[in-house]
């Protein structure tokens, strides 16, 4: 079987399938994702007002393997200083050699203003990824409901992309919510995908009409009449969400109150420290505590902790710079392979099976069980 048959076979999954279309014209190779690597800005585009898209080639040109709906954490100077971001992906991985995330401006945001003021054709920007587990592997269906707001749209955009760039014509509603006309991302696109693609429903809700004395959709908010007037099977459907917290929030208890099955609702957000492991109780004054070493392979450094404290923060403390972003276990920005030793690692999605089966680890969620060598 060659790798345009293997691309399409409906036996295989669809990360394989994906992969595949990255490596078939690149002899198998592909861009090292447990890595820092520097993205090369080609294009930039306005989405809208305060979105723009921003779109980058890996600096040695290799392509790049993900999933759609995963993000890549970007690290850029910003006034003198190191910040890391999450973002999504908003380019389909059918598309391997050129990456682009989609960027709102938000007041006082260090580095969405940054990227907007920034960065243009030729500029670099260092990343990590891709990372996460929202997308359409985790939780296979025949039929699909995509909500969004804002620029959530992203991680679900690239969803679509990606099928019809693989002629799937998969049954999808795609309902996207908007302040107002103007503000809807993506807008001639998704209508365009809902010509070629005719099992891809599409519609727009806003909260008002803005300067678009012309839009004749419906104004206000989603509502349970709007979605069963849209997607009168919803019970039926696999849903992904994605937007601001008080979206998300309004989402989840629509389709409750709704009937919809909890089991089949799915959402991207980073603010998950409701889930997040809570640091173990401290033993009682005069205790003792186990102390492991930690020894670091590259730099031949090492430092002492116990298991009370994540790796990552114990590195912190002894002034060893460690990449890391949510810490939540779930961008993925810490990864790090162990070479020697067990950690106890309980993440929130950042990592794949397949790259803790190679040995990696999230230095954020793990605490170590004995004396460990660290790929750093």
């Amino acid at each position: 079987m060659n790798s345009v048959d293997r691309i399409f076979a409906p036996a295989l999954d669809l990360d394989d399938r994906l992969a595949d279309a990255a490596t078939w014209e690149h002899g198998g190779r592909l861009w090292p994702s447990a890595e820092q690597q520097t993205l090369t800005c080609c294009r930039v585009i306005d989405e809208t007002h305060d979105i723009k898209s921003f779109e980058f080639r890996t600096a040695d040109g290799l392509p790049v393997r993900f999933e759609p709906g995963q993000f890549m954490t970007v690290s850029a100077n910003v006034h003198g200083q190191s910040v890391e971001r999450c973002y999504t992906i908003s380019s389909a991985p059918t598309r391997p050699f050129l990456l682009s995330i989609t960027v709102k401006r938000v007041p006082g945001g260090i580095m969405s203003n940054w990227l907007h003021d920034n960065m243009k054709p030729g500029c670099h920007l260092r990343a990590y990824g891709p990372s996460g587990a929202f997308t359409p592997t985790i939780a296979p269906a025949a039929k699909s409901l995509y909500l969004s707001a804002g620029s959530g749209v992203t991680p679900l955009m690239s969803m679509t992309r990606a099928s019809i760039d693989l002629g799937l014509d998969r049954d999808i509603v795609f309902i996207h919510s908007a302040r107002t006309p103007a503000d809807i991302v993506f807008r001639d696109e998704l209508a365009r995908f809902a010509k070629l693609s005719p099992r891809l429903r599409v519609f727009f809700v806003c909260e008002g009409i803005g300067d678009d004395a012309a839009w004749n959709g419906p104004i206000g908010r989603l509502s349970l009449q709007l979605l069963m007037q849209w997607a009168p099977d919803y019970l039926e459907r696999e849903v992904f969400t994605c937007g601001p917290a008080g979206y998300m929030s309004a989402v989840r208890t629509l389709l409750r109150e709704g009937g919809h099955d909890p089991a089949r609702y799915h959402q991207e957000s980073f603010d998950i420290g409701a889930g997040v492991a809570p640091e173990p109780a401290q033993k009682e004054a005069g205790a003792a505590q186990e102390t492991f070493t930690v020894k670091l392979s590259r730099s031949s450094k090492s430092f002492t902790m116990n298991a009370s404290h994540t790796v990552l923060s114990a590195a912190k403390k002894a002034g060893v710079a460690v990449p890391s972003s949510c810490s939540q276990g779930m961008c993925g920005t810490c990864k790090t392979k162990v070479l020697e030793g067990t950690v106890d690692m309980k993440h929130n999605g950042g990592i794949r099976d397949r790259e803790v089966q190679k040995g990696f680890r999230l230095l954020c969620c793990s605490r170590p069980t004995s004396d460990l060598v660290l790929e750093l």
